[in-house]
């Protein structure tokens, strides 16, 4: 089902509740008469009419989110593979530049453990 014709709904009723709403505050101050439409006061107009108006935006925006989804995923994959990779060439270059390890001490050159009891020869 398109959501645009359901948007442009929203937005009508929206709009027209507004000027609803403007048309009886004019009237609340010009006369002393006041008027309501189906029981409701001009700033109950106003509410209903700020809460058609944000449906139709809460609308239109999941249907912009939904449509590029795709675009937008595949935008976040990319960048985080760039950083993988920048990341890893990174700590190849610090690798590379680090001296190299000194080898390790032969086994019979080994200096005695010195702690606990020592070794008795």
């Amino acid at each position: 089902m398109p959501t645009l014709p359901i948007i442009d709904l929203l937005i009508f009723l929206g709009w027209t509740t507004l000027a609803a709403g403007g048309l009886l505050k004019a009237i609340y101050i010009a006369t002393s008469y006041r008027p309501t439409l189906f029981s409701l006061t001009p700033s109950d107009l106003l509410l209903v009419a700020l809460s058609l108006l944000g449906l139709a935006l809460t609308l239109a925006a999941r249907t912009w989110v939904r449509l590029n989804e795709p675009r937008l995923t595949a935008n976040r994959r990319a960048v985080a593979s760039r950083d993988a990779v920048s990341r890893a060439v990174a700590q190849d270059q610090l690798a590379a530049a680090q001296p190299p390890a000194p080898a390790p001490v032969p086994a019979e050159n080994a200096p005695e453990p010195a702690y606990g009891w020592q070794r008795i020869r």
